[in-house]
């Protein structure tokens, strides 16, 4: 690895649940770097915690022990207006099911995020083009995510994630909700299209054969990282 500033460092993060006056520890001290560009696998059965893990990544909840650091700043420091703007400024997101605005069309959803960070219109609608070119859907543009297949609505998905340049994009599953071959399509897309970004990613999947098209695989078990 460079010198250059990770982009996430967690130290010893652990997350505990209490369930029927049981503790369950998920996390039992995650250890995990990774620096500008790099796009790194986690894999995992169901139920391993790789969910948790990203959520721990993406700021979007509390409870977790350890250290989680965004661009070199301790999110533990940070209110809630802090965290947020760590979660705006430096993370983009792609879950499974791709949770776009039915009322918007493919453009407007991929505008409206840069125009919520402040960027103006024009701006916003070059960066959504551009984009959604390099996605393959430069023809579909208007459409609203009905009018799209499943790969499309993803490839939308993928575009939002991207819209504000962040620094580390997180995926869950990314194509888990596609057929085999859209599903290599659209992460073949996506790798690329993150890979020309500069971005690095962390993936949550239970593909391996996917994960291996990428720069680092981890495997989550019994709440420790190998």
């Amino acid at each position: 690895m460079s010198d250059a500033l990770p982009v996430v460092r967690l130290t010893g993060v652990t997350r505990s649940f209490e369930q029927g006056g049981v503790r369950i520890d998920v996390l039992k001290g995650i250890d995990l770097e990774i620096g500008p560009g790099q796009i790194v696998a986690l894999l995992g059965p169901s139920g391993s915690g790789k969910s948790t893990l990203l959520q721990a990544v993406g700021l979007l909840e509390g409870g977790f022990g350890g250290t989680i650091e965004i661009g070199g700043i301790d999110a533990a420091a940070e209110d809630a207006a802090g965290r947020a703007a760590l979660r705006r400024d430096h993370l983009g997101f792609v879950y499974q099911f791709h949770h776009l605005l039915p009322d918007f069309s493919a453009l407007e959803n991929v505008i409206l995020p840069q125009l919520i960070a402040g960027k103006a219109r024009a701006r916003a609608e070059r960066r959504a083009r551009e984009l959604l070119t390099a996605l393959g859907l430069g023809e579909r543009l208007s459409h609203r995510p009905s009018q799209l297949s499943g790969g499309e609505q993803q490839r939308v998905a993928v575009a939002r994630a991207l819209a504000n340049r962040p620094g580390l994009v997180l995926a869950d599953e990314p194509t888990g909700n596609l057929d085999e071959a859209t599903a290599d399509i659209v992460l073949q897309q996506f790798l690329e299209l993150v890979r020309g970004e500069g971005s690095a990613a962390l993936i949550v999947t239970h593909n391996e054969r996917l994960a291996f098209a990428m720069d680092r695989v981890y495997r989550l078990h019994d709440g420790r990282l190998a």
